[in-house]
């Protein structure tokens, strides 16, 4: 829990993140409401765009932990005791994974809230190195390259792939 005491300082920070990430939310649900097909969503206590909102904060944050998560925001952003109680929160989130990844992946596009960016390649083989000399159908498209992590020679292509610091791929070439 002691990685988590420097967001405690500046509440006010938090809850125009969380608003401005709320707003978001709220707008793309609407698109993908279609998907989320449930039972009794006239009794919940916490809109669904509360819940994913709440959520992708706390990955923002880099909050690890659901309990410490969960303790941070009844104390900081619920303070009034209008939070769902942990069991219900876990639950929820696992029922919306869907529309949080697909949310999560939207906001990958549009290139918000990302502190870096990681670039590594990797080699694509076509095929193995014995069959090289009979294999006829990728010459002149894929080369000969030399993969330093297993220490082999390979033929095809190498793969250089950006990702985002919430694993979310960016881009590709």
């Amino acid at each position: 829990m002691q990685e988590h005491f420097h967001f405690t300082t500046d509440r006010a920070k938090i809850q125009k993140q969380y608003a401005a990430i709320f707003f978001f939310v709220s707008a793309q649900l609407s698109l993908i409401q279609t998907h989320l097909q449930r039972r009794n969503r006239h009794l919940v206590k916490q809109e669904d765009s509360v819940i994913i909102a709440i959520h992708i904060l706390g990955k923002l944050l880099g909050f690890s932990s659901e309990r410490a998560w969960h303790r941070f925001v009844t104390g900081n952003l619920f303070t009034n005791g209008q939070f769902l109680e942990r069991s219900r929160y876990n639950r929820r989130c696992r029922a919306l994974h869907f529309a949080i990844k697909w949310i999560r992946h939207e906001l990958a596009k549009r290139g918000h809230h990302h502190a870096y960016v990681v670039v590594d390649s990797l080699p694509l083989p076509l095929c193995h190195a014995a069959r090289r000399h009979r294999v006829k159908r990728f010459q002149g498209i894929a080369d000969i390259g030399y993969g330093a992590s297993k220490k082999q020679w390979y033929d095809g292509w190498k793969l250089h792939l950006q990702v985002t610091d919430q694993g979310l791929p960016w881009d590709m070439w």
